[in-house]
């Protein structure tokens, strides 16, 4: 015979799991309707190819970093603050939110300062980078899949995880590295 109380909690247990094995989408973020219009984030470099070419370098990368992180700090002391933070990564969430990248406080000092507001994109135009040479060719800026018989991203593996190139080395780029690093 059964008590009340093994009665409820195997209804309690019915529930949570017809609650876990159901899936409705939500309307933002994973699941809802952003996650289908996914795209790969070349955009966030693309941004940057200032003499618009179809190319992006170093330079470019670190000339329009540099000017979005001025723009961001708004009361011009050089780091972001929670205020400005907030303002950036609603700014990237509301303009593309499948390949938005949220700025983080990698270091918890309780700011960002401008190596951790440019590391994305930094990352990013690494990985990218297949050749090494400091500049992403249209070939290299190919999103994954985007035409017949192009492989991952038309260009190889990335750097650094068994493709071409290995590591982070020069390879007579136009300015051979990112300051500071």
């Amino acid at each position: 015979m059964c008590t009340a109380p093994a009665k409820m909690l195997a209804i309690a247990a019915a529930v949570l799991l017809a609650g876990c094995a159901s899936h409705r989408p939500r309307p933002d973020g994973p699941g809802g309707r952003h996650e289908e219009e996914w795209h790969a984030p070349v955009h966030i470099l693309l941004r940057y190819d200032a003499n618009h070419d179809g190319s992006v370098t170093r330079s470019e990368v670190e000339a329009g970093l540099k000017t979005d992180f001025a723009a961001a700090d708004t009361n011009h002391d050089g780091v972001l603050e929670l205020d400005e933070m907030r303002a950036v990564n609603d700014k990237r969430w509301s303009e593309d939110a499948s390949a938005s990248s949220p700025l983080v406080d990698w270091n918890h000092d309780g700011v960002v300062d401008f190596d951790e507001f440019a590391a994305t994109a930094r990352s990013l135009f690494e990985q990218m980078d297949t050749d090494g040479n400091g500049v992403l060719s249209p070939a290299e800026l190919r999103p994954k899949g985007s035409g017949p018989g192009q492989g991952e991203r038309g260009g190889g593996e990335p750097r650094g995880h068994g493709g071409r190139g290995g590591g982070r080395g020069g390879g007579g780029g136009d300015d051979g590295g990112y300051p500071g690093q």
